[in-house]
């Protein structure tokens, strides 16, 4: 029984929900956490929009949305484990491992990859193209394979951070409460935190909590990563310089972390132009002197994504053994 509690339990909760995650991935939708997250920020988002009333609230209203989300989500997940340990150990390591499972996301974004690359590979690009929707926000009429294939390398080597290598991160400081509180910032980020009209105040909160909750895993994580690269056979001396050489380049101070050390890594030219809603966007260059993406890239890339998470949760167990 000691391998269930304390300190131990949650190095083998996190173990076992990476693997879980890896065998089965995300359970059915009406009973994800990040789900039932996001039917509450968009509730709350309704309440508050409209009680903030004038331009100069929305601030204010969207700091406290967040607050709200993330305070709540990590206090109700902190009083759920302490109710559950008062009943059983084993029903407190058993909502860990499902918080934690539901809080990775490396078996469907492998999946997801895998599923744009096959009719790409095949040479239907039109299937490819609606494929990509699930993938990626930017438009894919009109693309070519190896803009496809870039597309899809772009979107793994980001959330090769940001659904994996963080939320383990946060699992390694404060476990499955952490983790969640992670992925409330994440979801808050990707429905409210965008610069348009109706959400360039409202969601700043989001976009600039999101920022610094990935700060410091988006760079462990390229650490990880250039590591992944080394064991995987891949170039790892140019992961890293391409990363202190270009990842400034990006429009992300974090995403463009995972992007460079993959460009790097895989010997790619990434981002560059996209085009976003008929809107040409420039997200910089990655390895200006890489080359465009062929058929034996995703494959790389997905590779690259196994071996670094994998490493993250070891190292995230690991933690809680130290």
């Amino acid at each position: 029984m000691a391998w269930i509690d304390g300190s131990t339990g949650t190095a083998t909760a996190i173990a076992t929900a990476y693997a879980l995650d890896w065998a089965i991935g995300d359970p059915p939708r009406p009973t994800h956490p990040v789900v039932l997250i996001g039917r509450v920020i968009a509730f709350l988002e309704r309440q508050l929009y409209g009680a903030a009333e004038r331009r100069a609230r929305l601030l204010g209203a969207g700091a406290v949305l967040v607050a709200l989300v993330v305070g709540g989500t990590a206090g109700t997940s902190l009083l759920a484990l302490d109710l559950a340990g008062r009943v059983s150990p084993w029903l407190r390591w058993t909502l860990q491992v499902w918080w934690l499972q539901t809080a990775l996301a490396a078996r469907g974004l492998y999946g997801t990859a895998y599923g744009v690359e096959r009719p790409v590979a095949a040479g239907d690009l039109p299937s490819a193209r609606r494929q990509l929707r699930a993938l990626v926000g930017r438009d894919p009429e009109g693309l070519p394979a190896s803009e496809i294939r870039r597309a899809v390398i772009e979107s793994v080597a980001e959330n090769t951070s940001d659904a994996v290598l963080a939320p383990l991160f946060w699992a390694a400081v404060g476990g499955a409460p952490l983790a969640l509180a992670y992925k409330a910032v994440n979801t808050l980020d990707s429905m409210i935190g965008y610069p348009d009209a109706r959400y360039h105040l409202f969601g700043r909160a989001a976009a600039r909590l999101d920022d610094a909750a990935n700060w410091l895993p988006a760079r462990l994580g390229g650490l990880l990563t250039v590591a992944a690269a080394a064991l995987c056979g891949l170039r790892a001396s140019a992961a890293w310089r391409v990363w202190r050489q270009d990842a400034r380049h990006h429009a992300s101070p974090n995403a463009g972390i995972g992007e460079a050390v993959y460009a790097g890594a895989l010997g790619l030219r990434l981002g560059g132009q996209s085009r976003y809603d008929g809107e040409l966007r420039d997200r910089g260059v990655l390895n200006a002197a890489g080359r465009a993406p062929g058929e034996r890239d995703v494959g790389r890339a997905l590779r690259l994504l196994a071996v670094a998470s994998t490493l993250g949760a070891t190292a995230a167990a690991a933690r809680w053994l130290l």
